[in-house]
């Protein structure tokens, strides 16, 4: 395996925000109006569990945590189509959908799937990339991001608000196994709600020795 710990000396994409305080009343009144039309879906759960169910839903299971109001407005369910340029890779398209659950305690979960579309932007049955990890924010904003990818790799990533609605963080920290992608490098993600709530993110990764985009997707809220 090969680690990589890193602190990027890259321009942020934006830094507008950052280290401000969010308004806990504003973030919930813009997620409750970005949710009128899923606000009743849900993740599914396991009823005979004996601690509470994970939910993409503020609405329902157990009650958001204080500690992650800074987050709020990612929770729920998005799906939607993104671009894609890896390393020895023609640029393609792909369908993903992300979750933000929770479970009542002081983290998110992270999930992530893609998959690949055809020519004429119609979903293929085989599957792509796939990432799961976990969100924390400190009480002065830094985010913490430990996330594992599909393809080989696992790392840290910390970052801050950029604003109520956008989010940066970078690589500090990665690791790739024997299998992994070795030519991929340590990265740049934000993630944002655009003017019609909207979550786009874009990630940027370090690929022979330069900064590029690497994916990024448009993606409507279906849950929460």
């Amino acid at each position: 395996m090969t680690e990589n710990n890193n602190s990027s000396d890259h321009a942020p994409i934006n830094n507008e925000g950052v280290g401000s305080k969010v308004d806990p009343n504003e973030a919930i009144a813009r997620a409750e109006e970005a949710a009128k039309a899923t606000s009743q879906k849900n993740i599914p759960d396991f009823d005979d569990l004996p601690i509470p169910e994970d939910t993409a839903n503020l609405r329902q299971g157990p009650n958001l945590h204080d500690g992650l109001l800074a987050l709020l407005p990612l929770v729920g369910v998005w799906r939607g189509q993104g671009q894609a340029a890896h390393p020895g890779e023609e640029e393609h398209t792909f369908g993903q959908q992300i979750i933000f659950a929770h479970d009542g305690e002081n983290r998110l979960r992270y999930e992530s799937r893609t998959w690949r579309m055809d020519e004429d932007g119609q979903p293929l049955s085989t599957p792509d990339r796939r990432e799961s990890g976990w969100l924390t924010i400190s009480e002065d904003d830094n985010i913490e991001m430990t996330l594992t990818h599909s393809d080989g790799m696992v790392e840290i990533m910390y970052g801050k608000p950029l604003t109520e609605r956008a989010w940066q963080l970078e690589s500090a920290s990665t690791m790739v196994t024997e299998t992994g992608r070795s030519g991929l490098g340590p990265g740049k993600r934000l993630y944002g709600l655009m003017p019609n709530n909207d979550l786009g993110w874009v990630d940027e990764r370090l690929i022979d020795g330069e900064m590029r985009p690497w994916m990024s997707s448009q993606l409507q809220r279906v849950m929460g």
